[in-house]
């Protein structure tokens, strides 16, 4: 199985980049992973919603030149369905076992996702409806990738 995690903008903080690299290093056993990062737009502070728009947009045009056919695409949005790690895990095995070879998650910059996404996306999901960095999520939806495979293989993790 390929992941593929598709975000925007660079991560900065080290400990945001040590946080990732352990999980992919740990993922590695389960899957072949993959993180592709196109760049965000420089948003001014009190940008007037029509300004947001269009920087979302610029954004999903970068991030749909990755989206492949052949794979299955979570968005991750506040207003996705909300998984537990049991959910999520039976997911990825359903969609292992039907042939699928390459999920892909969205997880967008600053200000979300533009609908594109959404539209492009098989299953929008959430994690919380609480708002995280977009660089945080990344740790938070390795983790929980790496968390599926522990559940699948029924290796001890999940509690």
């Amino acid at each position: 199985m390929k992941i593929t995690i598709i975000c925007v903008g660079k991560i900065k903080e080290k400990f945001y980049r040590d946080a990732i690299s352990e999980y992919a290093k740990r993922l590695s056993k389960y899957c072949k992973l993959e993180i592709i990062e196109v760049q965000d737009e420089k948003t001014p502070d009190h940008a007037l919603s029509a300004l947001e728009e269009q920087i979302k947009e610029k954004e999903a045009s970068r991030i749909l030149k990755h989206i492949k056919e052949d794979a299955f695409v979570y968005s991750l949005e506040i207003k996705g369905e909300q998984l537990d790690s049991v959910e999520l895990s039976s997911q990825i095995d359903s969609l292992a076992i039907g042939g699928k070879s390459h999920i892909q998650f969205v997880i967008g910059g600053s200000l979300g996702l533009h609908e594109s996404i959404s539209a492009a996306a098989d299953r929008a999901i959430s994690f919380s409806k609480m708002t995280f960095p977009h660089q945080l999520m990344r740790v938070i939806l390795l983790e929980q990738i790496y968390r599926s495979y522990r559940i699948i293989t029924g290796e001890p993790y999940h509690k």
